[in-house]
């Protein structure tokens, strides 16, 4: 494998993140879009048992968050799961990884920033075409702001962090008050099936992981950074998300499986008055955090793809320094008004479209597990956290059903691409 030109700072310059940084990262990827929303989703499928869908999720979490950290730390490149699954199982592993994200998370960009443009359309008015174009808007920010480097996208992660955090602990602040365990009964009402849906949709949710992975190079001591700031973010992902999705059940009841914006509810019951603007404030906080980095770990893993020949070879040239390589910026900002074309042309189902897009990172936790069994040393921690991390996404992998067949579809492209490049390649020679 390549050691030069993408994502593998050679100078120490280039190495710009620090752990509050890499929290801030974190924390924006994984406490994302998904909850504006997906707190009455899961609501409605499973009713109060919700709780448990997001408490196994949290538990899940855990072993995986610390496998992904663990690998970033001894394995710093751009190319994030990919170079892991290159170094434990090979160039086609790795070839489809990557395109699970690259192009995975291209065809969601819609839904990913629809959900904080939903908010804002609420409050200002209008239907699904300025949701789209608000949400058209965000994903353009999130550009701008990536167009001048990861020191910047990380200074202003951090900033938005905080402001999240703030917002989130008040909304369960100011409701905690009128929660009701009435409201807790009946606790399943569609039994087993409802959780697992539940379960299936929130994965959104804690999703992310994997994301700050492609920003390794960037940190200034990676062995060291990634672990600590992922356990951190753990902790503090872990007690916002069941402090939300605890108090959506407790003080809306019924009600959390009706509303499209939880937040703004639990705002308004604790004020005792409309909260629109606070809700989408928050909506766009949250959004444009998840954005800004998707946006920068895509152009990093675009160009080392590009590097390690799974996407033209293009895509990794002039990448040099460990900032945000153009040109995979470039063309993500292409496919991602090709996907918002698409949206709006076809119509636009925002569950289906979690979903598919769910089935593709389950399939990159999988194999990254996989790959922390292989490459960490044998029988230390770090390597029982892989072990178990493993068995447990793929008992997540069960539950996304026939959403796997868009996983397959990338999984044939990337292997299809490869192998007609390497005869390209050869026929060059």
């Amino acid at each position: 494998m390549s050691r030069s030109s993408v994502g593998h700072p050679s100078r120490s310059a280039t190495r710009q993140l620090s752990v509050p940084q890499g929290v801030a990262l974190y924390v924006g990827a994984v406490l994302g879009t998904g909850l504006l929303v997906l707190p009455s989703l899961a609501a409605k499928a499973a009713g109060p048992a919700s709780l448990i869908a997001f408490s196994v999720l949290v538990l899940i979490s855990a072993p995986v968050a610390a496998t992904f950290g663990a690998l970033a730390g001894r394995h710093p490149d751009a190319g994030g799961p990919a170079t892991f699954a290159l170094r434990a199982f090979g160039p086609k592993t790795s070839a489809v990884t990557g395109w699970w994200f690259y192009f995975g998370t291209l065809a969601g960009m819609p839904a990913a920033s629809a959900f904080g443009a939903t908010y804002v359309t609420e409050l200002i008015g209008g239907g699904r075409t300025t949701t789209m174009l608000l949400a058209a808007v965000l994903v353009l920010v999130a550009i701008g702001v990536n167009l001048f480097g990861v020191h910047l996208s990380g200074r202003v992660q951090f900033v938005l962090t905080c402001f999240l955090a703030l917002l989130l602990a008040g909304a369960v602040v100011l409701s905690a008050p009128k929660a009701d365990t009435a409201h807790l009964q009946p606790f399943a009402p569609h039994g087993f099936a409802g959780i697992a849906t539940a379960i299936s949709l929130l994965v959104w949710s804690f999703t992310g992981w994997e994301t700050v992975t492609h920003l390794a190079p960037d940190f200034r001591r990676p062995k060291r950074d990634l672990p600590l700031a992922t356990g951190i973010s753990i902790l503090v992902i872990g007690v916002l998300y069941l402090a939300v999705g605890g108090m959506t059940i407790l003080v809306l009841g019924p009600r959390a499986a009706d509303t499209q914006a939880p937040l703004a509810a639990l705002l308004g019951e604790g004020l005792g008055t409309s909260v629109r603007v606070v809700a989408a404030v928050i909506a766009v906080v949250v959004t444009l955090g998840v954005l800004n980095v998707f946006v920068a770990s895509m152009a990093k893993l675009g160009a080392a793809l590009g590097r390690d020949g799974a996407l033209p070879r293009w895509l990794g040239k002039g990448s040099q320094g460990g900032d945000v390589p153009r040109r995979s910026l470039l063309v993500v900002t292409v496919g991602t008004a090709i996907s918002f074309v698409v949206a709006i042309l076809t119509g636009f189902e925002l569950e289906q479209a979690l979903r598919a897009e769910n089935a593709c990172l389950i399939g990159i936790y999988l194999v990254a597990m996989s790959a922390g069994v292989r490459l960490l040393p044998s029988g230390g921690r770090q390597w029982r956290f892989a072990v178990i991390a493993t068995v447990l996404v793929f008992g997540v992998l069960l539950l996304a059903c026939w959403y796997l067949l868009f996983a397959a579809v990338l999984a044939a492209g990337a292997l299809i691409y490869l192998k007609f490049s390497r005869r390209s390649d050869a026929r060059e020679r």
